[in-house]
């Protein structure tokens, strides 16, 4: 048997092999790789790293067989262009979310419904950050957030026929909606919630139905989900009009 002395050196040795093995293998990779990249980006990243070692560098890709290229510090990455459809979509669907974060406002001091309380503040919770999504991407693509255009009549100002999206309430729907108390309420809130998702689903079909729109990876993601959730929301909505006092109302 070894002594503990003996065991420490035998244990001492072995890890010194293995440090001394890790460290081959790693000039050894190295090696390799400085061996199969192309002379000139090698170069060229060297020369840029010894002028200025805090200086970032920028290398692009070649395409197969081409070599890479060194780019200057100033390059900064382009978002893909929109097209005027993706703009609309997102500009419209920003007033459409502003009305159900309106309408979710209205629980708090109308209903004791827990469970349309819980529903509510789940819409409004979602929607709110769908909105500053929405603001955000029009904001780095330099698109006003409002559909209104500058220097022509303003064809979305409140009254005027084209200022509500597909499915939004109307003015006098709106009214009655902040009229009403207790299970009125709360059947008004359902009909007119799922009423408004249903006018969402019909703003992403539209948007997949126009050519070349919807296919910027961010606005598809954001609208494929949004049409996800709100069918799951409506979903839960028509299952809470099953129960009374709902049912009983038909």
């Amino acid at each position: 048997m070894f002594s503990d002395a003996s065991k420490w050196k035998l244990y001492r040795l072995g890890r010194m092999h293995k440090l001394h093995s890790r460290r081959a293998s790693a000039v050894l990779c190295s090696m390799l790789l400085a061996a199969s990249a192309p002379a000139g980006s090698v170069s060229s990243n060297a020369r840029a790293q010894q002028a200025d070692p805090a200086t970032p560098v920028v290398v692009q890709p070649g395409a197969p067989g081409k070599p890479s290229r060194t780019l200057p510090p100033s390059t900064r990455a382009t978002l893909p262009q929109p097209s005027q459809a993706d703009v609309e979509f997102m500009q419209g669907m920003i007033m459409h979310h502003w009305q159900a974060v309106e309408m979710t406002a209205l629980i708090s001091s109308r209903t004791e419904n827990k469970d349309l309380r819980s529903l509510g503040a789940r819409i409004s919770s979602s929607q709110s950050d769908e909105i500053k999504f929405m603001q955000r991407w029009l904001a780095a693509r330099r698109e006003p957030v409002s559909m209104a255009m500058p220097g022509t009549p303003d064809k979305h100002a409140p009254g005027h026929p084209m200022t509500r999206m597909p499915g939004m309430l109307t003015p006098e729907q709106m009214k009655v909606l902040r009229n009403a108390k207790g299970a009125e309420f709360d059947h008004l809130f359902l009909t007119g919630m799922i009423q408004h998702h249903n006018g969402a689903l019909i703003m992403v079909k539209d948007l997949f139905d126009t050519a070349g729109a919807g296919q910027v990876a961010d606005l598809f993601n954001f609208a494929t989900d949004a049409d996800n959730t709100q069918r799951a929301e409506i979903r839960i909505m028509q299952s809470m009009l099953e129960k009374k006092p709902f049912k009983e109302k038909r």
